[in-house]
């Protein structure tokens, strides 16, 4: 889906959490370092997503964090853009205020990687043979890597670690951690001028040399060779592994590095399968921000309830926390109410806020007055 960021297009959607409670949850990280992995404990945590710009002054960053924290947020998800120095010079800022502080990335889409761009062959393609280097999906920023291609999946690990090395990190955060959408959200399509009523092949990836030769290694069938490759399930299951097994990696460096992990997801699990090939009820991370953006999908408040607690279901005896994600741009105050009020009545241990910069005074009120018993 085309999720909205700082620098991007306002349609550009998505991005999207983290509690770990007192009594329920007390085993959920096993890592190296349990201590320094702990997420400090709220009874139902607010967070914000922000992207950071080196050129800004330590100052303005501190005037920023400073009004989150006066205003009840708990935790910042930061982009960097996968730069580690930038990450650690925010992090004392924001621990002057008490804010956990999450290393926010882009995962799968890579735009403006300088080092991804010198290798047009790690790009994922499409059906229709079109590869997202040279003929990016929908906008220009969607510059999806293939996750099955080793030198791509060993690139995107690579940039996991070096910000899970930074010292007073609480976790990694993935974002884009899937496939190109299939189906964009229905309340975007107009916007687009797009009918998706099924799998069109110039929005179904990764069809490149390696993995369609590898997945036919595995299943004697070649998936250039279907009539309707939406309809074989061992096609599809090879995909949706393919994005687990990188977000798998991800947790084992991660925790080896004393911090947990993360990660922006689509609503509810089916409603990510069917959308972008992303299954994360199956998935081995410590928390999950399902970006239960209501605005998308056309979508009254009370929507947000239902795919919190569908995903809170979905998740039932797993060490897996969900926070849901938010969207406040021209959100009125009383619908912000009701948005965590949903959120929070069907068992998420919190809520995120798309984004900081957006969010106005009279929104601010809404969430100061949240933490209230």
């Amino acid at each position: 889906m085309i999720k909205p960021t700082k620098l991007l297009p306002f349609l550009a959607l998505f991005i999207f959490a983290l509690n770990i409670s007192c009594e329920t949850k007390k085993e959920a990280t096993t890592t190296t370092n349990k201590e320094n992995s702990k997420i400090e404990k709220e009874s139902f945590k607010l967070w914000t997503w922000i992207t950071a710009e080196k050129t800004r002054t330590d100052v303005s960053f501190d005037e920023e964090f400073k009004k989150y924290s006066d205003n009840g947020l708990n935790a910042i998800l930061i982009n960097t853009y996968g730069d580690p120095e930038l990450l650690a010079r925010l992090v004392p800022i924001a621990k002057k205020y008490s804010l956990e502080v999450h290393a926010w990335m882009f995962t799968m889409n890579r735009p403006g990687d300088k080092v991804a761009e010198q290798h047009p062959e790690w790009y994922a393609v499409s059906r229709d043979g079109k590869s997202c280097y040279d003929e990016p999906p929908y906008v220009g920023y969607y510059k999806w890597l293939c996750p099955t291609r080793k030198e791509s999946r060993e690139h995107i690990l690579g940039l996991i670690e070096g910000l899970a090395k930074v010292e007073g990190v609480a976790s990694f955060h993935l974002d884009y951690i899937r496939y190109s959408d299939i189906f964009l959200p229905i309340g975007l399509l107009p916007k687009y001028d797009l009918k998706q009523e099924t799998e069109l092949p110039e929005y179904d990836f990764c069809y490149c040399d390696v993995c369609t030769s590898e997945f036919e290694e595995e299943h004697h069938k070649n998936p250039n060779d279907f009539n309707n490759p939406a309809i074989d399930m061992e096609w599809k299951n090879f995909r949706l592994n393919k994005v687990k097994a990188i977000v798998d990696e991800a947790y084992k460096i991660t925790h080896e590095n004393g911090k947990l992990l993360t990660a922006a997801v689509f609503p509810y699990p089916e409603m990510a399968d069917h959308m972008v090939r992303q299954r994360w009820d199956k998935w081995k991370v410590d928390a999950v921000l399902p970006m239960i953006y209501n605005v998308f999908y056309n979508e009254e408040i009370d929507w947000i309830g239902y795919a919190t607690k569908q995903g809170v279901e979905d998740l039932k005896g797993k060490n897996t926390e969900l926070h849901t994600g938010i969207y406040v741009p021209e959100m009125p105050p009383e619908q912000l109410k009701e948005a965590i009020y949903q959120a929070r009545s069907n068992g998420a241990n919190g809520v995120s806020f798309f984004d900081g910069p957006a969010i106005t005074e009279e929104q601010w009120e809404i969430i100061r007055s949240s933490q209230k018993p």
